[in-house]
């Protein structure tokens, strides 16, 4: 136990750290040209946009992304796999929207069909015009439908690692304390002979940890600890369905522990937002809609902070901004930036996940959610899978929960990189749909039913869920 207290107490060290990214990464750009005629490029993209012809990225279903290397954490494929049927039904319903649409629905298929093609119908209901709360959207969330996502895998439908994240090898872990959920607990997962740290998540308001370990330790003695309770050891299963790497291990454990419950009163609320070329509708949409969604989320206990990024090479790589309770502020930022940028495909996202997450300066007794607001993916190569690795880790033992909002023109890659980033934080995996009429084609992913609300109410939701706050 002193052991466990000890490693306890050198992450919540690691959990303090601060840094915030920096808009110093200008610097890079005007390092490679002339300031007048970086100053240049920069008003006459001002200008395009402002006449409402942002920059699109071509719309792209990759295949999906490359195996990472066997030493890339996380990134070992399972070996062996056994045949599973798929058997679903993912018709989509209109559950709600604000104003005229309240109680619109499109009517659900008889058919089971799987949600892979963005689908080109909008509903009349649903508002067309500039309004803040136009844009709609579905969520999914992969660690309650585990064994929806087993089939997935099974049948090799999603593959991973996607971009070094591999979710498969899951642990779930519910800590309780005198029989009810245990929240803010750190709980950790390590290999049973060599007391060598793997994963460290924070338990969520169910008391739920999710806690994951690489293919290679398959086979192998781990243990599960907390404080005030004692080690849970187990044998990692073995990988024997024979179809080369689909196997999910189904791995449950609950814990009573003596330790007191932590609830926390405060919570910080992040926004991530790609500001490339393509990105215009979804920053208007922000502009529009944040004083709202603070409005209906703010109990005097909340912070924001707004961040955003591009890539190498553009005006800046990454700007970042300090938490604030100052509405007026944030909104502010938020209207100085405009859609410009990019290009090529993947973003900097290992970059400002490292900045936000990783280097972020995030309080310890905070409800926290980020919202990741995209819709390219991440560079590949081994730098920027450990980059996406650490930021991803950081986050679960910060209880800093990661939601994914994958915008129009994403390709199946991006998909898979933001369920697996949702599925390792405990959070909710976000997608806009093409309900709205606005923007590009939004790629359908493929998971089962789900409703099409609109994403101002889904956002509110999900801070609400996490600040354990009520209408």
């Amino acid at each position: 136990m002193k052991k466990l207290n000890a490693y306890l107490a050198a992450m919540i060290a690691v959990l303090t750290l601060a840094g915030c990214g920096s808009n110093a990464k200008t610097a890079e750009t005007a390092d490679n040209a002339e300031p007048a005629a970086v100053q240049a490029d920069l008003n006459a993209a001002k200008d395009d946009a402002l006449a409402g012809a942002p920059e699109e990225k071509p719309s792209a279903d990759a295949e999906i992304a490359e195996e990472a290397a066997d030493e890339a954490y996380f990134g070992a494929d399972l070996e062996g796999a056994g045949e599973a049927k798929l058997e679903f039904s993912a018709s989509k319903r209109m559950d709600s929207v604000k104003g005229e649409a309240d109680g619109a629905a499109a009517d659900p298929s008889d058919e089971p069909v799987l949600h892979d093609e963005a689908s080109s119908e909008t509903d009349p209901a649903i508002p067309q015009s500039g309004e803040p709360f136009v844009l709609t959207a579905g969520e999914w969330n992969d660690n309650e439908n585990w064994g929806f996502f087993a089939n997935l895998v099974h049948s090799k439908k999603i593959e991973f690692p996607a971009y070094g994240l591999n979710p498969v090898n899951r642990v779930a872990v519910t800590v309780t304390h005198d029989g009810k959920p245990a929240a803010n607990q750190l709980v950790a997962l390590s290999d049973g002979d060599r007391g060598k740290g793997i994963w460290t998540a924070k338990t969520d308001r169910n008391g739920m940890a999710y806690l994951f370990y690489d293919a290679h330790l398959a086979g192998q003695d781990l243990s599960i600890e907390t404080v005030g309770a004692d080690a849970v050891a187990f044998t990692a299963p073995a990988d024997e369905s024979g179809q080369g790497g689909s196997s999910v291990p189904t791995l449950e454990y609950t814990i009573e522990t003596d330790a007191d419950t932590v609830e926390y009163t405060d919570t910080e609320v992040m926004f991530i937002l790609d500001t490339t070329g393509s990105m215009g509708d979804e920053i208007s949409y922000l502009q529009k809609d944040f004083a709202a969604i603070a409005e209906e989320t703010a109990d005097g206990h909340m912070t924001f902070s707004v961040n955003f990024y591009k890539d190498e090479g553009d005006a800046y790589v990454t700007l970042c901004n300090p938490f604030s309770d100052d509405v007026k502020e944030i909104g502010q930022a938020l209207n100085r930036e405009y859609a410009d940028g990019g290009g090529d495909e993947p973003e900097a996202v290992a970059q400002v996940l490292t900045d936000t997450i990783t280097d972020g300066e995030w309080r310890e007794d905070t409800n926290k959610i980020a919202f990741l607001i995209f819709d390219a993916p991440p560079h590949s190569g081994e730098e920027y899978e450990a980059q996406l690795n650490a930021a991803i880790a950081a986050a679960a033992q910060k209880g800093i929960h990661l939601v994914p909002v994958v915008a129009s023109n994403a390709a199946r890659e991006t998909e898979l990189f933001g369920r697996a980033a949702a599925i390792m934080t405990g959070s909710n995996y976000v997608f806009l749909t093409d309900d709205s009429g606005v923007g590009g084609s939004h790629l359908e992913p493929i998971i089962g039913d789900y409703d099409v609300e609109l994403l101002h109410d889904i956002i509110v939701r999900n801070i609400r869920q996490i600040a354990g706050t009520t209408e």
